[in-house]
């Protein structure tokens, strides 16, 4: 029988954990739900003025905000130095920055948007990882790390082309870097939910949030619940934390047994 104590005791406490694209949408709920848990955050994004207003909606004691765009490896590198410096360590990485890219179809794609695509979703995140993971080996950390991925990352036709490459190369970036970061401690795993209301899908399909959850729910195979940011940073906080100390190079997928059930929708 677990006891009360154990059970109210903060699951990240001590912990220092670097959030990218953590200004709004998954990034801002798991910031706020680490913070919860006794985490010490680095919030990193390019929205400087709604990460401020984050970080110190948190408290400046608990949480500082950093400018980084990932697809510039060297503000990758400062990002992580400076949360070195602010804390002293680095438990865990959540590598959640990420763009939709262009909608085109693939007879009109976007061949420069797919570009910038692939460099924010999978360049920037391999960049985080490589710096990440040199902190935590400098450190003898026992780390966790983990990516922001999708439900395109297993499906087609479930999102845009260049958004769907992108997520399927992270899926196997995660397999890649948890077979060479297992010898020293650390885990590597991703998250891929179903359709959310983010500010991100929200802005690039044109959408009010109900509007985006309403097409969520019509899909879904898990009925009578709506998936909310929230859902995916509780599942982040999981691979955060030491209950999950045995699970890496897994791709949790929050999707309600969207990806493992037949459609009759036409996805």
């Amino acid at each position: 029988m677990i006891s009360p104590t154990k059970m109210s005791k903060p699951r990240l406490e001590g912990k220092v954990a670097l959030v990218t694209g953590a200004a709004s949408g998954i990034g801002e709920e798991a910031v706020r739900l680490f913070a919860e848990n006794g985490a010490y955050i680095v919030a990193a994004d390019v929205q400087d003025q709604l990460g401020h207003r984050v970080v110190e909606s948190i408290g400046l004691d608990k949480a500082s905000y950093r400018h980084c765009d990932v697809r510039d490896e060297k503000q990758v590198e400062e990002t992580v130095s400076y949360t070195l410096e602010k804390y002293g360590k680095l438990d865990v990485l959540f590598s959640n920055a990420g763009i939709i890219g262009p909608l085109t179809g693939i007879l009109e794609l976007d061949i420069e948007g797919f570009d910038n695509t692939m460099a924010t979703n999978v360049r920037g995140v391999a960049a985080t990882i490589k710096h990440g993971a040199r902190a935590m080996v400098a450190k003898n950390i026992r780390g966790s790390i983990i990516c922001t991925t999708s439900v395109a990352s297993t499906l087609g036709g479930t999102g845009p082309h260049a958004y769907t490459t992108s997520k399927h190369a992270l899926v196997g970036l995660v397999k890649t870097a948890c077979s060479e970061l297992g010898a020293y401690g650390i885990r590597v795993n991703s998250i891929s939910p179903f359709g959310v209301a983010t500010p991100l899908s929200c802005a690039a399909y044109n959408l009010q949030p109900d509007e985006v959850e309403g097409n969520s729910c019509a899909l879904a195979n898990l009925k009578g619940i709506v998936l909310k940011a929230r859902h995916v940073a509780e599942a982040a906080l999981f691979l955060a934390s030491d209950e999950s100390a045995y699970v890496s190079g897994h791709n949790l997928i929050v999707d309600g047994g969207f990806t493992v059930v037949s459609h009759r929708y036409g996805v």
